[in-house]
Formats: C-alpha cells, sequence, structure tokens
C-alpha cells in the first residue's frame, strides 16, 4: 500500500459485530496512513456487513452516498420486546407468540411496506432539542420523536424458527435511507400484539456497493484494496460524459448553461473525454451548477 493509492477512494469494509462505526474508522485511518477517513451511514455495533468508508478526496462524496437505498438480511424475534428494540437492550415486554403462523406474519408486513411514515427508535442518534435521543433516554428522559417519511421497497420472509414461545423471523429488507430495521421489527412485534425486537442485522448492500465487494479489516491489513475515485463516482451516481469545452468549464466548477442531467434529485457524476471523474453537479433549471469539483 502506497500513501499516494490511500489518498482518493473508497474502502468497501464488512464491518464485524461489536464494533462501532467510529471504530472501524479509526482502524482504516491506521491502514491508510492519513486521518481523512469518514464512513458514509451508520452501523450499530451489533450489525455486520457493508460500511462505505471515503479516504482522502472521497469523503466528499459520503454526503451524497449516504442517500442510497440499503439492503438488509435480517432476524426479528416476535414475543419479546426491548428498550432498544434490538437484542442490546432490556427486555421490557413478553408474550406468547407461539401461536402464530407464517402467513399472519406476513400479513402484518404488508403495511409496513412501501412509503411509510416510521417513527425511529428511541435509542438512536436522531437529535431532539439539539441532543440525541439516545443520551436522553439514557439520562432516563421520556423522548417522543416524530414520524417522518420513509420508503420500505422490499420487506419480506425468508425463514421462520419457532421456540417454545417465541418465534424468530429471518427477512430481507430494501429501503430508502433514513429507515430503521430495528423500528420494522419493533412495529411488526406491535401489530401482532406480541412484541419484536430485532436479533441479527446484516447490512449487504449500499447503492452500488454491495457484500461481493466488501474486505474485512483483517483483509485489508493484508491486502490494501479501495475503489478508485473514477470508479467510485461510476458506481454510485448517474454520470455524464462532457466534451472538451464543457470540461474546462467543469474543471473549474463554473455553470453549464443548456444542459440537461440525467438525474434530477441526487447529483450526477460529470466524466471528461478522457475518462476522468472531474466533478458533481445537480440540476438548478436550465443549468447544471457544481456541488463539489474533483480535480
Amino acid at each position: 500500500m502506497t500513501q499516494s493509492s490511500a489518498r482518493g477512494g473508497l474502502a468497501i469494509v464488512d464491518k464485524p459485530a461489536g464494533w462501532t462505526s467510529h471504530d472501524v474508522v479509526g482502524r482504516m485511518r491506521r491502514l491508510a496512513q492519513t486521518r481523512k477517513v469518514g464512513h458514509a451511514g451508520t452501523l450499530d455495533p451489533m450489525a455486520t456487513g457493508v460500511l462505505v468508508l471515503g479516504i482522502g478526496r472521497a469523503t466528499r462524496l459520503l454526503g451524497h452516498l449516504q442517500l442510497a437505498d440499503k439492503e438488509y438480511l435480517a432476524t426479528i424475534r416476535l414475543g419479546e420486546s426491548t428498550v432498544t428494540d434490538d437484542a442490546e437492550g432490556e427486555v421490557v415486554t413478553t408474550a406468547d407468540a407461539s401461536g402464530l403462523v407464517r402467513d399472519e406474519i406476513e400479513a402484518a408486513m404488508r403495511p409496513l411496506t412501501g412509503e411509510i411514515e416510521q417513527v425511529p427508535s428511541k435509542v438512536s442518534a436522531i437529535k431532539i432539542d439539539g441532543r440525541r435521543s439516545y443520551a436522553r433516554v439514557r439520562a432516563g428522559e421520556e423522548v417522543e420523536i416524530p414520524a417522518r417519511p420513509v420508503t420500505v421497497s422490499t420487506f419480506e420472509v425468508t425463514g421462520v424458527r419457532q421456540a417454545e414461545r417465541t418465534i424468530d423471523v429471518d427477512v430481507r429488507v430494501a429501503c430508502s435511507s433514513g429507515t430503521y430495521v430495528r423500528a420494522l421489527a419493533r412495529d411488526l412485534g406491535d401489530a401482532l400484539g406480541v412484541g419484536g425486537h430485532l436479533t441479527m442485522l446484516r447490512r449487504t448492500r449500499v447503492g452500488g456497493f454491495g457484500i461481493d465487494r466488501a474486505r474485512t479489516l483483517d483483509q485489508l491489513a493484508e491486502r490494501w484494496e479501495i475503489v478508485g475515485l473514477d470508479d467510485a463516482a461510476r458506481a454510485a451516481f448517474e454520470i455524464l460524459v462532457l466534451d472538451e469545452d464543457q470540461s474546462r468549464l467543469a474543471q473549474h466548477g463554473r455553470a453549464l448553461e443548456d444542459i440537461r442531467l440525467p438525474s434530477i434529485g441526487p447529483p450526477t457524476a460529470l466524466f471528461g473525454a478522457d475518462g476522468r471523474f472531474l466533478a458533481l453537479y445537480e440540476q438548478r433549471g436550465a443549468a447544471a451548477r457544481a456541488v463539489a469539483v474533483f480535480v
């Protein structure tokens, strides 16, 4: 590994259980020999799977990558609810869920699919009056978090395992950024009248980066492997190749008049005719304007 290779790109990490996202950033700073490392989309300590880290100039991509849709594999335990909506919290209610059948469970999942209003878990990083919700809860305060719109495009059962009084339901979830899978587990348990919480969560995709591209920290220590800035932009955004005149303007962050970007919402990655990633631009009226320039 060289320091020059570490200065611009994305590391797709398979986060281990028990590590915070900040722990992973700390390890990557040592591996990449730079403090300029950040992550896109926090994973809870109990969760594993895809954590996208930006290194060097690629940290400027991260705020836009957080808007990407995500996929998860998870296990929901029906019959127990916890204070954190996952296995790390104290059990607060129990109920006999042994009589539930798969058809009932799937029927209760349907209203939690599509465009929904979701109340995030109270033990989350969302700020309420300037303080993190989890900090308020741990201080013994009552916290009310308003519902917010999210999109759950897939919420499906992949397996059911029954214990004496509880049922473990394996699910696959595809959802928009900002969706709490813990909250889906809580809401499913509430809908069935038995309570529920998350016992396993593995993120399998963030935008265009799947688990097949992820490497463990130990693997990265043995063989340094990052997605270069050009390839990262191609994987994460819609792209537009410019002509020479447009490229000169984009390199200086100038407005591109009378141009239509392929993406109206998220930024578009602009490339020069030579294949270099130049900048992120967004459409504003008849012109495309710079969000961030990378050359």
